[in-house]
């Protein structure tokens, strides 16, 4: 699925990567534990996470993620900001928990 069209379909917010929206998403990952995010998530995937720290861009970047979803209204400091944007990577932000940005992500048919 075009990441685009999950932006619209979820009304999520972009905090970074506004160039980037084009990408396709395969899939989706939940977890809040960066050593367990490096051994399982998929490029190409959708991390789902409530950790807003500068660990997570790079995290990413390793990984092949094209969009991180900030979920539960987590507020992204400016130093996670600038490194997403000067990495090219889509931080997303959204009100829902992780639990419902999963399945509704899911419902949409990321992952099927």
């Amino acid at each position: 699925m075009q990441l685009q069209k999950a932006i619209a379909e979820l009304e999520l917010t972009v905090l970074t990567g506004h160039d980037n929206l084009e990408c396709e998403i395969t899939g989706g990952y939940v977890s809040d534990l960066l050593s367990n995010v490096m051994g399982q998530i998929e490029a190409g995937n959708i991390w789902i996470t409530m950790q807003v720290h500068q660990n997570i861009v790079a995290v990413a970047s390793l990984a092949g993620v094209p969009a991180i979803l900030i979920a539960g209204n987590a507020q992204v400091g400016q130093d996670t900001l600038q490194k997403a944007e000067k990495e090219g990577l889509v931080l997303l932000a959204t009100n829902m928990s992780c639990f419902e940005a999963a399945g509704r992500l899911y419902e949409l048919g990321v992952g099927k």
